[in-house]
């Protein structure tokens, strides 16, 4: 039984916002009315691009959490399913001049 979401949406000015929550439809329907997150408020209409399905909610938070930290790359790589190029992005690429 399904407990939990993650998801990502990508807002008007093309920003990605991820977050978590029990009923996947309440939430993204309260994101496009302005009630779900001030980021998303100022930033609409929203669009669903990518979600995951938990059987708890806390693990679902627990991905949220993990998925805000990273770049928008990654975020990508992970929403087209290009799951392999992920530790790959990951990493910090050095200059010569740095």
């Amino acid at each position: 039984m399904i407990k939990g979401y993650m998801y990502i949406l990508e807002c008007s000015d093309g920003s990605y916002y991820t977050g978590s929550t029990k009923d996947l439809e309440l939430r993204f329907s309260q994101h496009n009315s302005g009630t779900g997150a001030n980021y998303t408020a100022k930033r609409l209409p929203v669009k669903l691009l990518y979600y995951e399905a938990y059987s708890r909610i806390d693990d679902a938070f627990y991905r949220e959490k993990q998925i805000q930290g990273w770049s928008r790359k990654k975020k990508e790589a992970l929403m087209s399913g290009a799951v392999d190029l992920i530790p790959i992005l990951a990493k910090k690429i050095f200059r010569k001049d740095e």
